[in-house]
């Protein structure tokens, strides 16, 4: 099994399992506001392939190869404002329909967050499907579980950020987590807010599109209502 030197970025809902609640019709629509929301990231994610959705984040990959450090991790950054703005517009849909549930009222309480990593990494077929494997895939996702104190950021592990520090805005906060069975790391982290000069405000969806937007939420979330399918499970 050969290594290549990858990208890693795992783009993350915050607030998914307390936002899932336990009455059907919320769980229901709570399950495909949160699938639209996951597609609208994935499209905005240029360059980037989904490796897999994972509950209530996606996981995405890009070969490094020969690319010039810097620009990795400006891609990254751009990759990251395009998904967090994909993201809102897609959340303020939701949160402007018509229906009164929970699973709808509530996704405004939802943010995104960010882990990028870049290392050597393998693919693995099991089963006739590709996974990536490795030490590297291990770090990124250990690292969702973190001490950062607000909402929404991108945390880059020390190999993204020693790659082009000057790049990132004046206000870089670091953390060093204990990762369990790989030990004390370095990574540093940036509010979303300061990526983006433009905001994540998203423009008011019309009575139109509020209207699509219920009875989209209605239709896709009978069959989870009726048990024929069921929710993601949050990592």
């Amino acid at each position: 099994m050969t290594t290549s030197r990858t990208t890693l970025l795992i783009a993350d809902i915050g607030g998914y399992t307390e936002y899932m609640g336990s009455h059907r019709l919320t769980l229901a629509h709570a399950e495909v506001n949160t699938a639209r929301m996951l597609q609208s990231i994935v499209r905005a994610a240029r360059g980037f392939e989904l490796v897999e959705i994972e509950g209530d984040g996606a996981f995405l990959s890009r070969p490094a190869g020969t690319r010039d450090p810097d620009t990795t991790l400006a891609d990254i950054l751009q990759v990251a404002v395009a998904m967090h703005r994909a993201f809102h517009r897609e959340r303020e849909y939701v949160v402007q329909n018509l229906c009164p549930c929970g699973g709808c009222r509530q996704a405004r309480d939802l943010k995104l967050k960010f882990v990028a990593h870049i290392g050597d990494v393998a693919t693995q077929s099991v089963s006739g499907r590709s996974k990536l494997v490795g030490i590297d895939v291990i770090l990124v996702h250990r690292l969702l579980k973190n001490s950062v104190g607000i909402p929404e950021y991108v945390l880059l592990t020390e190999d993204l950020y020693a790659a082009d520090a000057p790049a990132l805005p004046l206000s870089v906060g670091e953390i060093t987590p204990d990762l369990e069975g790989i030990g004390s790391v370095h990574a540093y982290f940036v509010d979303v807010a300061d990526l983006d000069g433009a905001g994540a405000e998203a423009p008011k969806p019309t009575l139109r599109s509020r209207l699509g937007s219920t009875f989209s939420a209605v239709g896709q979330g009978l069959p989870y209502m009726l048990g024929t399918k069921k929710p993601r499970r949050a990592r």
